[in-house]
This record gives structure tokens, sequence and C-alpha cells, in this order.
């Protein structure tokens, strides 16, 4: 399935889209796409249930917004540095363990979103990212078969970074990875039945029409199952739980002076194979 929400921000309705791709209105079977649906196998169930039965009332989406697919996120986990490919544009020694930052809730936005460059940001980069969405309590996995039962589902996400706020102002990477509007996340929420490999799937991203980025997570460092059992040893991850896992090589950090990081103006536009397609306008903050 693919479930997505839809309407003014703050008060989008669950969705999910029919094989038409059509978007079917939910909110009279469930409150919202969130972690308690996510870890509700009677519920999701239930959905597919009444998209076979073509029950469920069509939204009219054509001057709607698409809103994130997942509501009440409880975590936001980021794997840095986690493509071969991207470590050696930047220069980087292939980490030996995954390196893990965090992103708050509160940097989500819709796909089709406005993103703010920040007061003072002279280095706005782009990062077109796998997200994974837990849909079961995962605590001390001990396999990859484990981790992959407890993934709901993927979603794209764009990990816009401030390289200097990240790398030249002392600290963590957090500082440069929380501004406001700092990650856009959907169109959908494709379910793991879907994606039966999702180490096969294709990454790109233009930046005003341009190819920056097209990349393959077949390039991953530490594939999706790995990254799960990983984090599990760690942190206990939750349904609603989201694990934003690294981009491939082509981000502005990575290319020759004069860098083209990212300004007000700016259009960029980025899609992961099966999971749709993300575009946002830059504006100063």
């Amino acid at each position: 399935m693919k479930l997505l929400r839809v309407g003014p921000v703050g008060a989008e309705r669950p969705a999910v889209l029919d094989e038409s791709g059509t978007p079917r209105d939910l909110s009279g079977l469930v409150k919202d796409i969130d972690g308690a649906l996510l870890g509700d196998a009677a519920a999701l169930a239930g959905i597919r249930e009444a998209v076979a039965s073509g029950e469920l009332p069509a939204l009219d989406a054509t001057d709607s917004r698409i809103g994130p697919p997942l509501g009440r996120i409880g975590k936001i986990v980021c794997i840095g540095l986690n493509y071969h490919d991207h470590a050696t544009e930047t220069g980087a020694a292939i980490p030996k363990e995954p390196i893990l930052f965090m992103k708050a809730p509160d940097t989500v936005v819709g796909p089709d979103d406005t993103v703010l460059v920040p007061r003072g940001s002279e280095k706005t980069d782009w990062e077109v990212e796998l997200a994974v969405v837990i849909g079961r309590t995962a605590r001390y996995l001990e396999s990859d078969e484990e981790a992959l039962a407890s993934v709901a589902g993927y979603a794209i996400a764009h990990d816009v970074s401030e390289r200097a706020f990240q790398i030249e102002r002392g600290g963590q990477w957090d500082k440069g990875k929380n501004c406001e509007t700092f990650n856009p996340l959907g169109p959908w929420l494709v379910t793991a039945n879907e994606i039966p490999d999702p180490q096969a799937l294709a990454l790109r991203l233009w930046v005003n029409g341009e190819l920056k980025q097209d990349g393959t997570t077949a390039d991953q460092i530490f594939p999706v199952a790995q990254v799960v059992r990983y984090l599990s040893q760690f942190m206990t991850l939750y349904p609603g739980d989201v694990i934003n896992t690294g981009t491939p090589a082509g981000v502005a950090l990575g290319q020759p002076e004069p860098k083209p990081y990212l300004r007000a103006g700016d259009v960029v536009e980025l899609e992961i194979d099966g999971l749709g397609r993300q575009r946002q306008e830059f504006k100063d903050a």
C-alpha cells in the first residue's frame, strides 16, 4: 500500500492510493497514519480490505497539499557517510561502524513544501535518502530477518544540511541538520511488502533541472537490515520512528570550488524508484 496524508499543515487527512493512483479517504477508518496504526496489523488489514472493496471515497488531491506521510513521529535517527561513493567524494574514510546523528521530528515537512535557507547560511546542501519507517518495537535484534520484519515501510527523505553549521561551528553534526524545514518526507509511505529488496532502489536528485545525484542503495556501506539491527543494540526503536539511511555521491560538499550550495530561489527535485517524487523551492528564512 501507498499511505499518505493530504491537507493543510496540522490538519492532514489519512489516505491511501488505489491501483489507479487515486487517493482514497481513510478518515472514516483511522485517525491518522502514525505509529499506532503501523503497529496494528488488524487495522492495516482493514485498510487493505477497504481498498479492495472500492468503498473508500476519492479525494480531490489536484490542488490539495500532500503532507508528510507519517504523523506523530517518535524520533529520526540518521546514518552518516553510508554510501561508498559519497565517502570517497568527501575524502572520508569508510566507517567501521555506522555514524549516527539525530534530527528532530519538527524538521519534517511535506514533500513539496517550501524549504528555508537558514539565516547566516552559506553552505546549505542537498541529500536524497531512503527513509525506513519502523512498524514494531525493536530492541536487541539478533538477525537481519528480525530487522526487516520490524520495518513497516519506506519513503523518500531529503536530509537538507547546512555544512558550515555541521562541520565548522564545533560540537556535533546536529546543529547543521536540525534547521527548520530540513527534512521533507514523502509523498507516500510505501509498505514493506511492496519493496522486496531495499538494496535495489535507484535514487536521483536535481537542482534547477540539473541532475546532481544518481545512485543506488546497492552502494550502501551498511544495508538497511544491518542498520536497523545495529541501532536496536543502542536504543529501542518504536512504531513511527524513522531512519534516514544516508545519501549517495553528488552533494555540493563533494564538488569542486566554488561549491554550488543552495540559495533562495533554487528548486530541488528528488525521487526514489517506487517511492514517488518530491519538489521544493528554497526561500530565505
